[in-house]
């Protein structure tokens, strides 16, 4: 743990580190630029969930479903992990000795394998493709479950870090 500690503080430390943390803008304008792409990426993800369970957009065929709402998701994500990086460099030893932080990003990286066997395996099934309207079968809307609630964990999680801030 100290060599990642040590570690985190070199990164902290550095000049782009101490460029974000000290500017009065920089890192409020970096935050909020994470918090747009969280509530575009997730807010988008939760209505592709909630259309996997059967509870939202019923009549509309998933395909469609994921189609328009990929590239917006993907932006939304390409927004959260570029800030989200930034925003690491600037507080990376607070992070790191903080609790709900390394379960934020376990909560990530189930959330991507989840998202990444959707939409590799689960949403090229027959069953699944040629679901026009309605139910889906067990393992889409499981898939969809798993994913509500492993961002609704990673979100809990990063509103933790600045209560819960050490070990």
């Amino acid at each position: 743990m100290a060599s990642i500690l040590e570690l985190a503080q070199s990164i902290e430390g550095s000049s782009i580190g101490l460029a974000i943390a000290e500017s009065s803008l920089a890192f409020p304008i970096i935050e909020g630029i994470h918090l747009i792409g969280l509530s575009i990426s997730v807010g988008l993800i939760f209505l592709t969930d909630l259309r996997l369970l059967g509870l939202f957009l019923r009549h509309v065929p998933l395909n469609d479903v994921l189609h328009h709402l990929r590239p917006y998701v993907l932006g939304g994500f390409a927004a959260i992990f570029i800030s989200g990086g930034l925003l690491f460099w600037a507080e990376a030893a607070t992070l790191v000795a903080s609790p709900p932080f390394p379960f934020k990003l376990a909560f990530i990286v189930l959330g991507g394998l989840n998202a990444l066997y959707f939409e590799f395996v689960i949403a090229r099934q027959p069953a699944v493709q040629n679901a026009q309207h309605g139910a889906l079968p067990a393992n889409a809307q499981l898939a969809g479950l798993a994913s509500l609630v492993l961002w609704t964990l990673v979100i809990v999680c990063g509103r933790l870090i600045p209560y819960i801030p050490a070990w």
